[in-house]
């Protein structure tokens, strides 16, 4: 009964926002070492956003300044605000926790941005 389910993608044109959203299993914990991450058609996986240990955040520097994760633990979900989309973000977008269980992954969600 463990999984990951993203949310929250769609067809935005350039310089528009989405807010992606991960639910996780109450299996799952989200309190450590979380992450985003995308792969665009044609290119490998790309580590997006991740949260490590006690909370020190990274971004890719592709996304830096636009993208924010953030976690609502109440919930136990986890979202990626992307702001300021451009056509470069287009792609599957991807999270997952690590546990002591093992890593764990969304099936993803399509993000698309148009010109």
């Amino acid at each position: 009964q463990a999984q990951l389910v993203e949310s929250g993608g769609g067809l935005v044109q350039a310089g528009g926002s989405l807010r992606l959203s991960c639910a996780a299993s109450r299996s799952i914990s989200i309190v450590n070492n979380v992450g985003w991450y995308r792969q665009a058609p044609g290119k490998e996986r790309e580590q997006v956003a991740t949260v490590i240990g006690g909370g020190a955040t990274n971004y890719a520097d592709s996304v830096k300044g636009r993208f924010t994760v953030s976690r609502d633990f109440s919930k136990n979900t986890m979202y990626l605000q992307m702001n300021n989309l451009k056509p470069e973000d287009t792609g599957i977008y991807y999270c997952s926790a690590y546990n002591r269980g093992g890593c764990y992954w969304g099936q993803g969600t399509q993000v698309t941005v148009g010109q």
